[in-house]
């Protein structure tokens, strides 16, 4: 289900779901659940015939007796009672107000004061605070000396949080806050301490400093950082909700050009987490010359070796085609390059594109590349690019390396849930047995991320994609919507990938499991997933149907559907592995 328990979006269903005795149940929400949505779904069952009410209304069931309505929510307690005969079951949901309560007198809204972090930047850079607070209040900042006036700032909206997209309901919405805001430069480097922020309303006063302090580097003397991670990830801003960019490979090293709490901007733009990375006291910013690089082929592998002074930030771009690697702090001295054509990389081209960064594009052979891998060997930058897996043949897989991912396991990680209590865990398992056994049959090579009702971390997983390096991964789920969804309505199989390597997989599994075997369609997405991450092979995770609707739940747990299942993904494999055109012949 979308990667429950690492995006927090999956339906936390209670374990002991409200039944009545004889038989009317529901498994999601749970009594007492909160929610901000403005109206929320009852997945359960109840015994054939006769029928099920919700707050006196009828409700559609599947022929196995299940249901999903959407119940309207109003702010506060909504008491919700379910009826099947004799049978009732009573239940409260609270729904809170998606935005807090804009502040009134003489008060700031709780944890609006901004920077609400430790806060460092360069010499000039502008830095912003903002603090909400009532309507016609007098607002200022006292920092550094300086008393800075903070003004009402026009109306604004908020944003919803990244599951409203599976909804369709990532509209912005208006802001009834006012946010009071100023930005300003300081140049003399130093610890300017917490910032205090003053309102004035109504003749009355009051004072209140932000959790952050603020600093001003010294441009000349910048923190320098080494990855210690096997990737470091990196992100377009200070969080984990910021989206991810290209991994810095362990050893890579950068100047530091600002800090917010425990992030830290490099020079090249991109924040990581200092977690992630180690001190080098004393080091100076990285800079390299690049005078040329080599090719060099292993078994089922291209390889791009380039020899630098330091090991410096690199990032890849996958085309149409094409790869491209850049190097950032690097400058070329370079006037010869031997890069004679391969199995993958046609001709490959160079630029100087800014001062400081240099970019590389191999013109690929392939439409793609088949997965890569970005590591240092000592201060020499090793790119990877994978060849086409083995060809497939009238349906064979001979020699084709597939890691399958049963989601979820162990008593932790159950997954969502189905109408009848059933466990998303106990279904992605015996499927992707099934799954295993039909790739089996046609030559290829099967590792499982588990084999049994066993706990495994998402990390466990992708180290275990990057350990086996294999031609292709595949991780199998049942799917679930956030509270805003309409379950009785929301059906069929999604397809969910993230480098643009494994989109053509995405497309083509989808296509099969919705065209051979008539699913609905819940469409093909690009998202955030770990099981999707994996760069070393074209990844995709698969949501084979939707525990919280009643057709598709009944769907789910036949076992004759589960067998075509298996089918028809190593149908699709095959037909993906063998649809590829070349792309040597190519006129650009």
């Amino acid at each position: 289900m979308l990667q429950a328990a690492a995006l927090a979006l999956a339906l936390v269903l209670a374990a002991a779901a409200p039944a009545a005795a004889d038989g009317l149940r529901v498994t999601y929400p749970y009594d007492g659940h909160v929610t901000t949505a403005e109206h929320i779904f009852f997945v359960g069952t109840a015994a054939r015939g006769g029928t099920v009410t919700v707050n006196g209304a009828p409700v559609h069931r599947s022929p196995a007796g299940h249901f999903a309505p959407t119940v309207p929510l109003r702010l506060g307690d909504n008491l919700v009672t379910l009826r099947h005969g004799g049978q009732t079951l009573a239940m409260t949901i609270k729904r809170r107000a998606a935005t807090a309560t804009p502040p009134t007198g003489v008060t700031f809204a709780p944890g609006s004061l901004a920077p609400a972090a430790d806060l460092a930047v360069l010499p000039g850079e502008p830095v912003c605070f903002s603090a909400i607070a009532a309507a016609g209040a007098s607002v200022d900042v006292r920092v550094g000396g300086r008393v800075i006036p903070l003004a009402p700032q026009p109306a604004e909206s908020t944003l919803p949080d990244n599951k409203a997209g599976l909804t369709d309901t990532n509209r912005p919405s208006a802001s009834r806050a006012v946010r009071y805001a100023a930005c300003a430069t300081f140049q003399a480097p130093g610890r300017l301490g917490r910032p205090s922020f003053s309102i004035v309303n109504n003749g009355a006063r009051r004072s209140e400093s932000a959790d952050g302090s603020l600093e001003v580097l010294r441009p000349e003397a910048p923190a320098v950082i080494e990855v210690k991670a096997e990737e470091g990830v990196t992100r377009s801003g200070p969080s984990t909700d910021h989206s991810r960019l290209a991994p810095l490979p362990r050893g890579a090293r950068a100047a530091v050009t600002g800090r917010i709490g425990a992030w830290l901007r490099l020079a090249h733009g991109v924040w990581i987490s200092q977690d992630e990375v180690q001190a080098l006291p004393g080091a100076v910013p990285p800079r390299t010359i690049v005078r040329s690089l080599r090719a060099r082929q292993a078994p089922g592998l291209t390889e791009i070796v380039v020899p630098l002074e330091q090991p410096v930030p690199a990032s890849v771009e996958e085309g149409d085609g094409t790869f491209t690697l850049t190097l950032h702090h690097a400058v070329a001295q370079t006037d010869i390059i031997r890069l004679d054509e391969g199995p993958l990389v046609r001709r490959m081209d160079w630029a100087q594109v800014a001062p400081d960064r240099i970019e590389y594009r191999f013109r690929l052979k392939e439409p793609q590349a088949w997965g890569w891998t970005l590591r240092y060997d000592g201060p020499s930058l090793v790119l990877g690019l994978r060849h086409r897996p083995p060809a497939s043949r009238d349906g064979r897989l001979d020699g084709l390396r597939v890691v399958l991912d049963a989601g979820h396991g162990g008593p932790g990680d159950e997954g969502t849930h189905g109408p009848t209590g059933l466990a998303e865990k106990d279904l992605t398992l015996p499927v992707t047995r099934l799954t295993k056994a039909a790739l089996e049959a046609r030559g290829a090579t099967v590792h499982m991320t588990r084999d049994a009702d066993t706990e495994v971390g998402l990390k466990a997983r992708t180290d275990q994609i990057a350990r086996v390096a294999p031609h292709v991964s595949v991780s199998l789920h049942y799917n679930a919507l956030p509270d805003q969804g309409d379950a009785e309505n929301t059906r069929g199989v999604g397809a969910f990938w993230y480098h643009p390597q494994a989109h053509s997989l995405a497309r083509a599994l989808h296509g099969t499991l919705t065209g051979k075997l008539g699913r609905p369609s819940y469409g093909i997405w690009w998202d955030n997933l770990a099981l999707a991450r994996p760069h070393v092979a074209p990844a995709v995770l698969m949501e084979l149907g939707f525990l919280t609707n009643p057709e598709d739940f009944e769907w789910c747990v036949d076992p004759a559907e589960q067998r075509k299942v298996a089918e028809a993904l190593a149908d699709g494999l095959a037909a993906w592995l063998s649809d590829f055109p070349s792309r040597s012949t190519t006129v650009e």
